[in-house]
């Protein structure tokens, strides 16, 4: 078995953008008197960076529609302003690195728009670390269908069966699968409540984690 590349998602995999995401959220969810979960919010990540059905939960609550945009524009100042605190989690520039020493090819495919992804990836000097970046933008449909994955297979020309796949929600891991890829759950502090059910393995952490154990892990005898 020859596992040829890695493909990362972006959000809560590479950068921990989704715990400012979630307390930006639980601050409006709160001041309005809405109580949403921890499981019910993490089950809805990995479709979009700005998901939909947060609005939709607000509204419900309160029984009329409020103006998405202007929400959008107030919780996104809260939330850039929480993401200036986060850094590049554990374990993913030594994968990174051990990865391109090793000869793989290394791609993300994200569900958020490019200017946010590659802006970030940038910001921290990762940009130039991947052989491509597919983002919302470049598909038809985003996660849980497998689009992504399939495009940043095509684009780095590889087989699903030589990609394993590193997600951190289960709407990413439901596309990774879907798109006949290994995957490796690695749930950050906000998803680390969800079940994925749907992985060949889940890891708390990339940290110290070497490569040949990540593959081991991804191609070995699945748990039962």
């Amino acid at each position: 078995m020859t596992i040829r590349a890695l493909i990362f998602d972006f959000d809560g995999l590479i950068l921990d953008t989704e715990t400012p995401m979630r307390l930006s959220w639980q601050e409006i969810f709160q001041a309005n008197g809405l109580t949403v979960s921890d499981e019910q919010w993490a089950s809805l990540l990995g479709s979009s960076a700005d998901p939909a059905e947060a609005y939709d939960l607000l509204e419900a609550h309160l029984g009329f529609g409020v103006d998405r945009e202007a929400l959008r524009s107030h919780r996104m100042k809260r939330e850039l302003r929480l993401l200036e605190a986060e850094s590049v989690l554990p374990g993913v520039l030594e994968l990174l690195t051990e990865a391109r020493a090793e000869g793989l090819k290394l791609a993300v495919a994200s569900s958020s728009e490019r200017a946010w992804v590659e802006g970030l990836l940038a910001k921290h000097a990762l940009l130039n670390r991947f052989d491509a970046v597919v983002c919302a933008e470049d598909v038809a449909r985003t996660k849980p269908a497998p689009d992504l994955y399939a495009e940043a297979l095509r684009r780095i020309d590889t087989l699903p069966s030589e990609a394993i796949a590193l997600e951190d929600s289960e709407h990413g891991a439901t596309a990774a699968r879907a798109a006949g890829m290994y995957v490796i759950a690695v749930p950050n502090r906000v998803t680390a409540c969800l079940a994925f059910e749907n992985v060949d393995a889940r890891v708390e952490t990339l940290d110290a984690l070497p490569l040949s154990r990540l593959i081991d892990i991804a191609t070995g005898p699945k748990r039962t």
